[in-house]
């Protein structure tokens, strides 16, 4: 005969908090750095005009930076606007209904971004 000790503890929610915390941290020192690369290039000396911001972003490197760094902010946007629905939009055809927006609204976004990108 075997004797449990305790209470069994049923653990129930979705679990992700630490993992989307973890993330919007992680985006967040992402799009930072990007930010301080960005910065040290546009701050050399020279004329600011469009041949030197389309040179700047000419680079392969450069082009696959900003592309890790749109998808970065899109999912920090999505872990931030899915928390502000949950959290403060009690009835759930309208927080579905704002949720699907979000998403049509960001693959939008990220659509445009990837062509200005890859025009340059």
């Amino acid at each position: 005969m075997s004797k449990n000790y305790g209470s069994k503890r049923l653990v129930v929610g979705a679990h992700y908090g630490f993992r989307d915390w973890l993330a919007q941290r992680v985006t967040a020192a992402l799009m930072a750095l990007f930010t301080i690369v960005l910065l040290v290039q546009v701050l050399m000396p020279g004329e600011l005009g469009y041949d030197r911001w389309a040179g700047i972003f000419s680079s392969q490197w450069m082009k696959v930076l900003t592309f890790v760094v749109i998808i970065s902010l899109l999912y920090h946007a999505w872990v931030g606007m899915r928390d502000i629905w949950m959290d403060y939009v009690k009835p759930v055809g309208i927080k579905l209904t704002l949720q699907v927006f979000t998403i049509v609204w960001l693959v939008g976004c990220a659509g445009w971004a990837i062509q200005v990108l890859w025009r340059l």
